[in-house]
């Protein structure tokens, strides 16, 4: 892969880190204070189901760790494993795929439940 391609991954990763920075705390802050009231999964989902920021938020939030988590797992894999080329590529953007899918669809399973 070529430096150019690689200082975009490494951009990339940077930018979903930012939103990463702000959407992590609120998706803690929310799950603690779900706890704290003793919020069941009915009233949750009660809460959740139809409402549009919720899915705003929790799209843009699936979208970022999607993208950010490949990019740092590459990272990872060719340092410790020096597993390289085009099969890694490959490889992380099937992650890529399945983490979009399954979060995305997790997010509107309970927008809509």
């Amino acid at each position: 892969m070529n430096t150019a391609w690689t200082a975009r991954l490494l951009l990339a990763q940077r930018a979903t880190a930012l939103v990463l920075a702000f959407a992590v705390p609120i998706h803690l802050a929310t799950i603690i204070y779900a706890v704290r009231v003793g919020l069941n999964s009915g009233e949750i989902l009660g809460r959740t189901r139809g409402n549009a920021l919720f899915l705003a938020f929790y799209s843009l939030f699936v979208v970022a760790a999607s993208i950010h988590a490949p990019i740092g797992l590459r990272n990872i894999f060719r340092e410790w494993a020096n597993w390289r080329g085009r099969s890694l590529d490959i490889a992380m953007i099937a992650f890529f795929l399945i983490l979009l899918a399954l979060g995305l669809r997790a997010a509107f399973a309970v927008y809509a439940a």
